[in-house]
């Protein structure tokens, strides 16, 4: 699920982006709205750690959440998508095991997520979460590497946390909530 300039879209496991039904439901979301404290163009070109650090200098607060959005030009991306998953729901390792990368060149595009605090881990993902879409809303993903040749980048400090659950917990009832899935993701990831 990616949001850009209040519309929503899929990135689906074939790389493709689509408009997706309203209806369609997602396990997990983090959203806002965006109202950027502060924004800078890159000087030169830049990857995906560059970025980080850049943004970690800017905002150096690591205990809050820092909405990013940036807008670039790209010679080089790569992202991942999660194929659709149905019951009895497969291992997290093997989930990201199975998600399809895709490599695109000479992209332009924007970048957008977040960087969230060490304290959400297990009820979201710590540190940097980032989705691409294209700016002709063909191609995107969850990001994995990029480089980028120019850019500009603004972000917004949230000070507002709000989780919802299933109403009545039944979603909740049979699950172990005790493992790390966070940790198996990025485990499963990175042996990828």
């Amino acid at each position: 699920m990616i949001i850009v300039d209040g519309r929503l879209y899929q990135a689906r496991a074939d790389g493709k982006v689509s408009s997706p039904d309203p209806d369609n439901r997602t396990p997990f979301a983090t959203v806002c709205r965006f109202h950027p404290g502060q924004s800078w163009t890159f000087n030169g070109s830049s990857n995906l750690e560059a970025m980080k650090k850049e943004i970690d200098e800017k905002a150096s607060n690591q205990n809050v959440f820092c909405a990013i959005r940036v807008e670039g030009t790209f010679s080089y991306m790569k992202t991942h998508a999660l194929q659709i998953q149905s019951k009895p729901y497969p291992p997290t390792a093997e989930v990201v095991k199975a998600c399809v990368q895709r490599e695109m060149k000479n992209v332009s595009g924007t970048i957008v997520g977040f960087r969230s605090p060490p304290y959400v881990r297990g009820i979201g993902d710590p540190g940097y979460h980032l989705h691409f879409l294209s700016d002709d809303k063909t191609q995107g993903g969850h990001i994995l590497a990029f480089d980028m040749d120019r850019g500009h980048c603004a972000i917004d400090i949230c000070s507002n946390f709000h989780m919802m659950l299933p109403e009545d917990g039944a979603a909740l009832e049979d699950l172990d909530l005790s493992k790390d899935l966070v940790k198996e993701f990025h485990d499963a990831l990175s042996d990828g």
